[in-house]
């Protein structure tokens, strides 16, 4: 392998994100597995770890690294602080052709910068090799059941981002004991699903199938995993096709509406895309047999498949109410009739250092393999969006986007 220097990037996007892409040990692993590879970090008053913790073991810190090779950060990299025909690595949001980032993938054509892209890291199947969203599902099913507590002034959660990591946060899970004989589902499959499914596991809820959580009544809260085929169908009527169900998300409608009557907090973390069906309609919010009073939107679609997300919502602030009668906005939990929903759309923010540990050990297994050597599986070219002032061939369809007013 050819001698690489790595740098660490502090983060610049407001409001500040405490995640890292390698933590300190992730750091030396990745130099003592990958011989030639020096790994720098830019000093940062505002990580989840601190400059110290990566000096106390060897990994230098400083202010410029301008000269590394490869510069690697989480969020958005202001236009401002790009640097020339560096390659870097980011979750540049421009793939949808976002609004708020034309003019960092304008800078990046221009000032003839490498970017790679972590979400379209893909491997053969097509399927992502380093995410977030087992971190976003943790700490929204955390959140939806805090959330919960509030409304029903029945227990106080300490909120996630004020624990030290996960395992404080555990801590709290005792006090949802209190909780009546509720029912919640759970939307998805993925890693975000997946890691909602943790949480609830571990606080000891009961999952049951999803003909028990419609039919039956229970002692205890239980939860239900709802996949896509629970809550949709073909509109003509053909049988359930997942894989069609992905190309043709238009040609389904909703079936959400007999989950309505039976759930009293919904987890929203399933992906969906704009032209799916929604799960409910704000109409449906209106009639009688409507039960659900809490929601933890993990995905955070505004506007998206639950209409009563009309807006994201901050860390500090995490909660809002929906009023069914009015279809406003008002004061989380103000009101009995009120539907709370949870919308933060930053959530892997609030356990800044579990969310760090697992994307580091998910770079190291799948990242670094081919982007310290040979791309012979193409890897990193499939997630190259731009090289060398133009953009790479898969992401043509950009052109207009970069071409328009920044």
């Amino acid at each position: 392998m050819r001698k690489v220097t790595l740098g660490i990037l502090r983060e610049g996007k407001n409001p500040p994100d405490k995640r890292v892409p390698l933590t300190p040990k992730k750091c030396v692993e990745a130099q003592s597995t990958f011989p030639g590879l020096t790994v720098v970090v830019q000093e940062s008053a505002g990580r989840s770890y601190s400059d110290q913790e990566y000096r106390d073991l060897g990994i230098e810190v400083r202010a410029d690294v301008a000269d590394c090779d490869i510069l690697l950060g989480v969020k958005e990299v202001p236009v401002s602080q790009l640097i020339n025909e560096k390659t870097y690595l980011f979750f540049s949001h421009t793939v949808k052709k976002q609004p708020a980032n034309r003019a960092l993938l304008q800078a990046v054509v221009r000032q003839n910068i490498t970017l790679i892209d972590y979400e379209m890291l893909t491997n053969g199947n097509g399927e992502r090799i380093v995410a977030f969203g087992r971190y976003a599902g943790i700490v929204g099913a955390y959140n939806g059941l805090l959330t919960y507590g509030l409304k029903h002034d029945l227990y106080k959660l300490k909120p996630a981002y004020q624990c030290l990591d996960m395992d404080d946060m555990q801590e709290e899970f005792f006090k949802v004991r209190a909780l009546p004989p509720i029912k919640m589902a759970v939307t998805g499959s993925g890693r975000v699903a997946q890691g909602a499914l943790e949480v609830l596991d571990r606080m000891g809820i009961r999952q049951v199938s999803v003909y028990d959580f419609l039919y039956l009544d229970f002692a205890e809260p239980v939860y239900a995993q709802l996949r896509s085929s629970d809550y949709n169908a073909r509109i003509d009527g053909r049988v359930w096709d997942t894989p069609d169900f992905h190309r043709n998300p238009h040609l389904y409608k909703s079936t959400f509406d007999k989950f309505l009557p039976v759930t009293d907090l919904l987890i929203a973390c399933a992906y969906w895309h704009p032209t799916a069906p929604k799960l409910f309609a704000e109409a449906d919010t209106r009639q009688l047999g409507f039960r659900i009073n809490t929601i933890a939107d993990v995905t955070c679609d505004v506007d998206g498949s639950i209409p009563c997300t009309k807006r994201s919502t901050t860390i500090q602030q995490p909660l809002f109410d929906y009023n069914p009668h009015t279809g406003g906005l008002e004061e989380a939990c103000s009101g009995p009739d009120n539907i709370t929903v949870m919308a933060v759309d930053n959530l892997p923010c609030e356990l800044p250092r579990n969310a760090s540990r697992d994307f580091g050990r998910q770079l190291l297994d799948t990242v670094f393999p081919h982007l310290l050597s040979a791309d012979a599986d193409a890897v990193i070219e499939r997630a190259t969006i731009a090289s060398g002032g133009q953009l790479a061939e898969r992401y043509q369809y950009l052109s207009d986007y970069v071409a328009g007013p920044a």
